[in-house]
This record gives structure tokens, C-alpha cells and sequence, in this order.
């Protein structure tokens, strides 16, 4: 008997294993997404989804026990998969309470939390480790740029609030709502609807020269600033393959001179 509990244990120590509770339980929260499921159905996911919660709790407790807390909690992934189960905890107190609280508008904070699970997939991506660097090193590389990004787009923002407030006030009508619509156009995906729409409730001169502006706008901050932005990040995430290429194409130079060494 000791055993089989021993073999069970083991289970929740292997990475497929727990990589196929994820899939089956993704799969479950996905058809839990669509409305007007039958009656059978509805229960049928939700007791899948509660036992595999279940289950995660019980990996936890098996790899505590096995590897002790204080080692446990080192693992960055290890924190992750906790800091999840903790928020898919709440699932398990819907499905006792929900029957007899069904008019209860809190409990759909408690329904989506179950949809946190869906994050321990990334541990389980291939070189995973290696794209997370590349990440943690473009972000501090580009922060500098994207600190006068943010800037640029805050002092567009004010100036347009204050020039089109009273034409288009549900584009410009706040500094907040401005720094969003600045934003919109930055990304270049319908951007001439804003201009269209002050021209609609405008002069024609005020309308010509908005579109002078925000086309102005898209220039420097879509097309030029989006593309300076994305070349430094995706630089700075490969340059730890570059750099590793140059330093394997210096030791090849430091042999073939060696050769040439020898041969003279």
C-alpha cells in the first residue's frame, strides 16, 4: 500500500504528467466560456475542473514534502505555480456555494480567478529560460526609449486635449482619454478616423490643418517611433546570440593564427 502511495506521489513529480492536467483543464475553462451549456455539461467541467485543482494542490504538497519548503520556494517556477493554485483556490469554493448563493454577483470574481491556470503553460515552453533573458535584457536596454516614448505621447496628448477638446470630446475631451487617442494613432490602425471626424464637426481650415497634424503625429510617433522602439528591443534580445556568435568567431581566428604560427 505504501508503495502505490509512493508511485502516486512520484507522479505529481513529472513534468508531462502535470503538463496533461493543464491541457485537460484548459480545455474544460475553454468550453466553460461558452453560455447556454446544458445542465450535464456545466457539471461535468466544473467537477473536471475542481479535481484537477485538486490535484495541483496535491503536487504542491508533494513537492514541498519531498524538497522541503525553504528549497521549494527558491524556484522562480515553483513561485509561480503556487502564487496560481493560490488564485485558482476560489473555484473550489464556488462549486460548494454556488448552488445556494446563485444570485450572488462576487462569485464571478471567484469564476475567472480559475482562469489563471492557464499561465502555468509557460514553464513549459521550449528554451523558455533563454527567451526570458532576452526579454529582462531588452527591456532594460530599450527603457530609456520607451521612457521618451511615453513622454512624447504625454505632451501630444496635452497639446491635442487642449486644441480639440470642444470639437471631438470623446477623443480629446480629458488629458486621460488624449493620452489614449495619442496613443491609438501611435499604433497607426485607424488613425485617419480621428482627423475625419474633426473635419466632420469643423471649419474646413481647422479641418485642413488637423489632418496636417496627425499626419505629422503618425510620422514621428507611429512610423519613426514605433520602429526605433521595436529595433532597439529585438536588438537587445538577440544580442546575446551575437555576442556569443563574435566571441566563437574570435577563438576560430585565435586557432587559424595559431596554425599559421606553427607553420612559419
Amino acid at each position: 500500500m505504501r508503495k502505490k502511495l509512493q508511485k502516486i506521489e512520484r507522479l505529481f513529480l513529472f513534468d508531462s504528467f502535470i503538463l496533461s492536467l493543464i491541457i485537460i483543464n484548459s480545455i474544460t475553462i475553454f468550453i466553460q466560456g461558452f453560455e447556454h451549456l446544458t445542465h450535464w455539461l456545466l457539471v461535468a467541467t466544473n467537477t473536471v475542473d475542481i479535481v484537477i485543482t485538486l490535484l495541483f494542490l496535491i503536487e504542491a504538497i508533494v513537492k514541498i514534502r519531498y524538497l522541503s519548503w525553504k528549497n521549494y520556494i527558491k524556484s522562480g517556477w515553483n513561485k509561480l505555480d503556487f502564487g496560481l493554485l493560490i488564485l485558482s483556490l476560489p473555484s473550489i469554493f464556488i462549486f460548494f456555494t454556488e448552488a445556494y448563493f446563485t444570485n450572488l454577483s462576487f462569485l464571478l470574481i471567484f469564476r475567472i480567478s480559475r482562469v489563471f491556470k492557464f499561465f502555468r503553460f509557460i514553464k513549459f515552453i521550449p528554451e523558455i529560460h533563454h527567451l526570458l533573458r532576452g526579454i529582462q535584457r531588452a527591456l532594460k536596454d530599450s527603457v530609456l526609449v520607451l521612457l521618451s516614448f511615453f513622454v512624447y505621447n504625454f505632451v501630444v496628448s496635452i497639446f491635442s486635449c487642449y486644441l480639440y477638446r470642444h470639437i471631438v470630446p470623446e477623443y480629446f475631451g480629458d488629458p486621460l482619454i488624449s493620452f489614449y487617442s495619442t496613443f491609438k494613432i501611435f499604433t497607426i490602425e485607424g488613425w485617419y478616423e480621428i482627423p475625419d471626424k474633426i473635419a466632420h464637426n469643423s471649419s474646413e481650415i481647422t479641418a485642413f490643418f488637423a489632418k496636417l497634424y496627425f499626419m505629422l503625429i503618425l510620422m514621428t510617433g507611429g512610423i519613426f517611433g514605433l520602429s526605433l522602439v521595436n529595433s532597439i528591443f529585438v536588438d537587445a534580445m538577440v544580442s546575446d546570440n551575437t555576442d556569443d556568435l563574435e566571441r566563437k568567431i574570435d577563438e576560430l581566428n585565435k586557432k587559424i593564427d595559431r596554425l599559421i604560427d606553427k607553420k612559419i
